[in-house]
């Protein structure tokens, strides 16, 4: 398999990625090049969102914070990463859900 490209969808992930401390980039860093040379990822760290068509979910744990970063499939082997929040509880935040839905239409559309 050729390694996976990843792209940033406008803003949205580096916005919240500019408010995250230091060990918290490198560890989501660290996870996306994970995700760019396995051929089979981890459920750990990348799964589908239940419930959606496309959607996927990439986590990201560190010092006992959860992170989330939403992205979807593009042609061939690109992932495209559109928001992410830190999750405060055991359920996905419906809210940020139907936000990456947006993004991915968003993203679909001006394609």
């Amino acid at each position: 398999m050729r390694e996976r490209q990843i792209i940033f969808f406008k803003h949205y992930f580096l916005d919240f990625y500019k408010t995250i401390p230091e060990v918290v980039q490198f560890k989501i860093e660290w996870t996306l090049q994970l995700i760019s040379e396995l051929d089979r990822i981890p459920k750990q760290y990348f799964k589908h969102v239940e419930s959606t068509k496309g959607l996927y979910e990439i986590r990201v744990e560190v010092e006992g914070n959860i992170y989330r970063i939403f992205s979807f499939f593009d042609a061939g082997n690109i992932i495209v990463i559109g928001n992410a929040y830190q999750k405060k509880n055991n359920k996905l935040s419906r809210k940020e859900i139907n936000k990456a839905l947006s993004i991915m239409k968003e993203y679909q559309h001006e394609k």
